[in-house]
């Protein structure tokens, strides 16, 4: 595959870092929000990169494109972020073409999150593509990857149980409450911030703690209103999160923040409190551990929590592997045609170029010649001849470089 991913002097990279090598602190220092997201983008496209794409998710940020050097996407990455190159470099991974490749395929799978088969990534790299293709800094192959990437992850998902059974940073944080925090139906449940993840945490609250007491808190009280109507809870405002704090047994914070939202300042109690901190970067300040009485539970520690279902889904990775490996082989065979695609069309228009000449010629010899039949019959005989030639090309025991070679020399072909 390695010789046709290659375009205009140019390779294919993935630069990035994960949670099996960064910390949350640092991979927070490399997220990438919305804003960051389309600057990246916008300087991209004016420096000419074919093609781009951004994941940043709470376990991982990493740029998928075509570069001359990986340092350029690196740079692209460190100058719209708060993180450094030196940073980077101490837990980044760089992966090139087939390797680039590969790991696409196991990211957008779940086989490489830190929940094993957790498919929430594969919804966060279609809105990049969508993105990538708004800026319009996206080309045929990286389409047709993504593609492929999201085929593999349905397949996965439908022929296979890695994602069998409820295991996800929202229900390990649930089932970390409910195995620490006794008499849990009768506390009082406070969670900040209604993205995503506080939405899945909220509805497995209510799922498994048959609580009464949960109270939601956002920066924008709408949203809570939204999801407070649907499961009949209390919403407080944000100007009322110290005393709403103080009131609670449990907080959850899933804040999209880039700094910490809940500080030691914040806290005003001597009873007990767990705090779980499920956002990245982290949205609760480090001193809230000099307070005896808080105890302080960050997505990283309940992402380690290894259960029968992790054990079930580890099972199936032969299986979700081998579907990977199909098509990859499909996507694959897709750049070999796309390799000679220009060889076949530069054919097409030599013959064609033939053609018309004599076409031409006999029109001025015969006074009843037949253009329009003639031509009927040549465009086929065209046709035949280089979809002959496509198939020779595409057969696994034919040498498509030396076949492409021989048929440029022989028809003085220039692709264009």
């Amino acid at each position: 595959m390695e010789p046709y991913l290659r375009a205009k002097g140019t390779n294919f990279y993935t630069i990035g870092l994960s949670y099996k090598k960064a910390d949350a602190e640092i991979r927070g220092h490399f997220s990438v929000n919305e804003q960051a997201k389309e600057g990246i983008l916008k300087q991209a496209k004016e420096e000419g990169i074919e093609a781009l794409l951004i994941t940043s998710t709470c376990n991982r940020t990493e740029i998928h494109g075509f570069a001359q050097h990986p340092f350029q996407l690196i740079k692209l990455l460190c100058k719209h972020t708060n993180g450094t190159v030196e940073e980077f470099e101490k837990v980044a991974y760089i992966h090139k073409n087939n390797q680039a490749v590969t790991h696409l395929f196991r990211v957008g799978t779940g086989l490489d999150s830190q929940i094993l088969g957790d498919f929430e990534i594969i919804s966060q790299l279609k809105q990049s593509f969508k993105a990538s293709k708004k800026a319009q800094v996206t080309n045929d192959f990286l389409e047709r990857l993504i593609n492929a990437v999201i085929q593999a992850s349905k397949r996965i998902k439908n022929e296979t149980e890695i994602s069998s059974g409820a295991t996800s940073v929202s229900f390990a944080a649930v089932q970390y409450i409910l195995a620490r925090v006794p008499y849990v139906s009768d506390k009082n449940l406070l969670l900040f911030g209604t993205g995503k993840i506080g939405r899945n945490t909220c509805e497995n609250l209510i799922k498994h703690t048959k609580n009464e007491h949960i109270v939601l808190v956002n920066r924008t009280k709408i949203k809570a209103e939204k999801i407070a109507g649907k499961f009949n809870l209390v919403v407080k405002d944000y100007a009322n999160i110290q005393a709403e704090i103080k009131n609670s047994d449990v907080l959850i914070v899933a804040t999209g923040a880039q700094k910490p939202t809940i500080s030691k300042q914040l806290i005003h109690s001597d009873k007990p409190l767990l705090i779980l901190d499920l956002s990245i970067p982290r949205n609760v300040a480090l001193d809230v551990k000099e307070l005896p009485n808080v105890t302080l539970v960050h997505l990283d520690d309940l992402s380690k929590m290894t259960d029968k279902t992790l054990q079930r889904r580890k099972e199936h990775i032969p299986h979700a592997e081998a579907i990977i490996e199909e098509i990859k082989s499909e996507f694959k065979a897709w750049l070999q045609t796309r390799k000679f695609a220009p060889t076949i069309k530069a054919l097409k228009n030599k013959l064609n170029t033939l053609k018309d000449a004599e076409i031409n010629l006999q029109r001025k010899k015969y006074a009843d010649f037949d253009e329009e039949h003639a031509d009927i019959i040549s465009s086929r005989i065209i046709q035949k001849i280089t979809n002959h030639f496509a198939n020779h090309l595409k057969d696994d025991n034919t040498s498509a470089d030396e076949s492409i070679e021989w048929i440029q020399k022989v028809f003085q072909l220039q692709n264009k």
